[in-house]
């Protein structure tokens, strides 16, 4: 691990997203709320916050951090697909970023397992960070170098 012990505390915060692939009769179901194990984007939303919250236990170079918030927004876009994007913020020694993408995957997979009864063709793509802020790199934001 990096050792960021004497690093300051800083506001920090990182934004995420990515997508879930489907046929568009399985996001009608979405919409419907009529998924076999339940309602998909509420569960998915609650296991990407989830997800974060033990991003140190799952990636095995990350420092555990007390997370300030992290909120997870699913929505249907397009005739095809979910969106997925999470924000992660901390006042601390290290940055968010890796919590704010393993939310966006945790959500993911999730939707995935929940719907893969009625769509053997769902496809979790597109996951990146899309902008950080705070701590001695400043901030960065995706299209901008």
């Amino acid at each position: 691990m990096v050792d960021v012990g004497e690093k300051p505390a800083t506001r920090r915060v990182a934004v995420a997203s990515g997508r879930v692939r489907m046929s568009p009769e399985t996001l009608d179901v979405v919409r419907e709320g009529s998924g076999p194990k339940g309602p998909v984007i509420e569960t998915a939303r609650l296991a990407g916050i989830g997800g974060a919250k033990r991003t140190a236990d799952l990636v095995p170079l990350c420092h555990p951090l007390p997370l300030d918030s992290v909120d997870v927004e699913i929505a249907p876009e397009g005739v095809d697909g979910l969106r997925i994007v999470a924000t992660a913020r901390t006042t601390w020694k290290t940055g968010v970023e890796m919590e704010a993408i393993t939310a966006v995957a945790v959500a993911g997979l999730t939707i995935i397992d929940m719907l893969k009864a009625i769509d053997r063709d769902l496809v979790l793509e597109a996951i990146r960070l899309e902008s950080k802020s705070g701590g001695r790199s400043g901030t960065w934001t995706r299209g901008t170098g």
